[in-house]
């Protein structure tokens, strides 16, 4: 029987050749000339990319949460996005999770045999309590993991919104997700370690993923991180700093607002631009399911035009 071709990803990488000869020098612009070529295989995958943002949003907006899949570096690439939206974008954990093969252990760690286990993935979604409206994104560099396949079959059964983000065209993934992200970043500086470029890539579309996701749910307002959490001294300062830029407060103004907020950056936002109380301002952001953005062009229909809190200037948007 005829050997069947090594994927791209796995495939030897002819201009890496003689690399265990060269000085540190010539390996790290070798690997540099490899990873240039990253930004342009995820440049062909935008339409798809798009795509999956807003079936992201109309699952969120139906009341449903997003569950990232994978093993391995990819696993650990959907934890990183997962744990860092609620301090960036105040959302709460349930909303965004990371179902990695082999559990909390694979994190810092290999575990295994874990990605091997296409019945454990299916498995590990349900524990979560999959629903129809949530929504899955399956992550794997060679598009044919056993577990990560599991859950994406699990999930099309479920009816939830599946997507599939790999760098091999043509493999399971691709025929399985309904939307199919494909980065086609070819073979890696070493032989088979998808960590580099493949990885590089699923960073990158996992950022413009739940990015372009929580500025269409108005967790942004313009460009500015209008929901950021305020947990420790950084943030509270830039959060300060940002209702400041964005509102044309005064530092007192903007302290204020934040005060009576209690220290929630939307609502302290509201109140600056739009002169609102505390409790309208929440309610605003309620009846806008936390839509920033919608929440102040409502106030601003509502009041006939812009309006701002005393001390304030109204910022233009």
């Amino acid at each position: 029987m005829a050997r069947k071709s090594p994927k791209a990803t796995e495939q030897r990488n002819p201009r890496t050749r003689g690399l265990s000869a060269k000085s540190a020098s010539e390996i790290v612009r070798a690997i540099h000339r490899e990873d240039v070529s990253v930004a342009k295989a995820v440049a062909k995958a935008l339409p798809e990319i798009s795509r999956a943002v807003e079936a992201l949003v109309n699952a969120l907006n139906s009341g449903g949460r997003i569950f990232y899949i994978g093993a391995g570096t990819s696993g650990r690439l959907a934890a990183l996005d997962a744990a860092e939206l609620p301090p960036t974008f105040g959302t709460a954990p349930r909303l965004v999770q990371a179902v990695i093969a082999g559990g909390r252990r694979a994190l810092t760690g290999a575990v295994e045999g874990a990605e091997d286990n296409r019945s454990q993935g299916a498995r590990d979604l349900a524990a979560r309590g999959l629903l129809a409206n949530d929504a899955v994104v399956c992550i794997a560099a060679s598009g044919s993991t056993p577990y990560v396949l599991g859950a994406l079959e699990f999930a099309n059964r479920k009816g939830c919104a599946t997507i599939g983000i790999t760098s091999n065209p043509g493999t399971p993934i691709t025929r399985i997700a309904q939307i199919s992200i494909v980065t086609p970043t070819g073979p890696e500086p070493i032989t088979g370690s998808t960590r580099m470029k493949a990885g590089t890539s699923q960073k990158m579309v996992l950022n413009m993923l739940s990015t372009a996701a929580m500025v269409r749910r108005g967790r942004v307002y313009d460009n500015w991180m209008i929901a950021v959490a305020l947990t420790n001294r950084k943030l509270r300062e830039r959060g300060l700093r940002i209702l400041m830029e964005a509102s044309g407060a005064t530092v007192a103004d903007a302290t204020r607002a934040l005060r009576l907020s209690g220290h929630d950056m939307g609502v302290a936002f509201i109140i600056l631009k739009t002169g609102a109380s505390a409790q309208q301002a929440r309610k605003r952001l309620r009846d806008t399911n936390g839509n920033v953005h919608d929440a102040i062009q409502s106030a601003k229909q509502d009041a006939g035009g812009p309006r701002s809190a005393r001390g304030a200037t109204p910022a233009h948007g």
